[in-house]
């Protein structure tokens, strides 16, 4: 096999389905046979041209699963054969000032995967050693997929909280990230609280691991947090900023809200609502190569699994189309064996 497939996208949802020659990998990478690609929100950045010069073919795509089969020169640590996935974050540079510092989730000179370089909607996908993650057995390709990211953005930003065990922690939003963010507080420990918009959602999300259902188109969830004793921390998933507003208030004193779900709607807090507790609101960025086999290995001996449709690499447009919509329930993973 001399040649692969792979989607391009141009401009603005310009998707073109073309065949590339194989190439060996440069220094400090590796080659690898695409197994599985799972399609997030974050794939807009490519698709929807949200990147500094859309003119140029990228391919989208950053929860990546697949096989080495070809290593570049002074890669060590992986060998051809190894089962790896791929992130957002494609692998940190080691010399910039927060690689110095063990910063690598900030460092300067990161490839974003399928963003400011080639990404999985694809057969075949060469990767910067420093940001492969080891996949376990345990996990089939499809499942270890929406894990890298989606899961990983989530597992972030629960493993960074100084909660106690048992303490109050809500998932707001159940979706994509939200519904793996349930499961996660669940291992951890924690006592849960789900908020999302309408009571059909309830049954689902005590089934992910809930102890409590907020439903926020009839209730106000920060008095109802209130009620539950203050939350120790808040998991903002939705994609919305007014959304989170009202939850700001249901902290506990020395509560901290951390926000994971991406929009451009300003969140608006009142001054009171901070400083008299106090309380704090943050955002988290995925994790590190390494925060991310932890991931996998925490998902794997405690039964987190992310709920998947799964779609031919040959439709990956329709897939990207779907997840946009809102209608995937809950993660769309593309299968270029299929």
């Amino acid at each position: 096999m001399s040649t692969y497939r792979a989607f391009e996208v141009t401009g603005a949802r310009n998707f073109e389905l073309v065949t590339r020659e194989i190439v060996d990998p440069p220094a400090g990478h590796v080659r690898l046979r695409v197994e599985s690609c799972g399609v997030c929100h974050s794939d807009a950045l490519a698709v929807e041209g949200l990147r500094a010069d859309p003119s140029q073919p990228v391919v989208p795509g950053h929860e990546v699963v697949g096989v080495i089969d070809a290593v570049g020169e002074g890669v060590s640590a992986w060998r051809v054969g190894d089962r790896v996935g791929v992130g957002f974050l494609g692998g940190h540079c080691g010399q910039c000032t927060p690689c110095r510092r063990g910063d690598f989730v900030n460092c300067a000179d990161q490839p974003q995967t399928g963003t400011t370089v080639d990404g999985g909607y694809a057969e075949v996908l060469i990767a910067r050693s420093s940001g492969l993650v080891r996949v376990p057995d345990e996990l089939s390709p499809a499942l270890a997929a929406p894990l890298l990211c989606a899961g990983l953005t989530t597992f972030s930003a629960l493993s960074r909280l100084h909660v106690r065990p048992g303490g109050l922690v809500a998932i707001q939003g159940i979706g994509g990230l939200g519904h793996l963010g349930l499961q996660y507080a669940a291992r951890l420990g924690y006592r849960v609280a789900a908020i999302a918009r309408g009571q059909e959602k309830e049954r689902l999300a005590l089934e992910l691991g809930a102890s409590h259902y907020i439903d926020s188109s009839a209730q106000d969830p920060g008095a109802e947090l209130r009620k539950l004793g203050g939350a120790d921390a808040i998991v903002a998933t939705a994609a919305s900023g007014p959304s989170m507003t009202p939850l700001v208030p249901g902290l506990a004193a020395r509560g901290h809200m951390v926000v994971v779900g991406v929009s451009m709607d300003p969140l608006t807090v009142a001054t009171p609502d901070l400083i008299f507790g106090p309380r704090t609101i943050t955002g988290s960025l995925t994790g590190s190569a390494i925060e991310n086999e932890d991931n996998l290995e925490f998902s794997s001996r405690s039964g987190i699994r992310p709920m998947i449709e799964m779609m031919p690499l040959s439709r990956a447009p329709e897939a990207y189309e779907r997840m946009m919509s809102g209608k995937a329930r809950f993660r769309v993973v593309l299968d270029t064996a299929a």
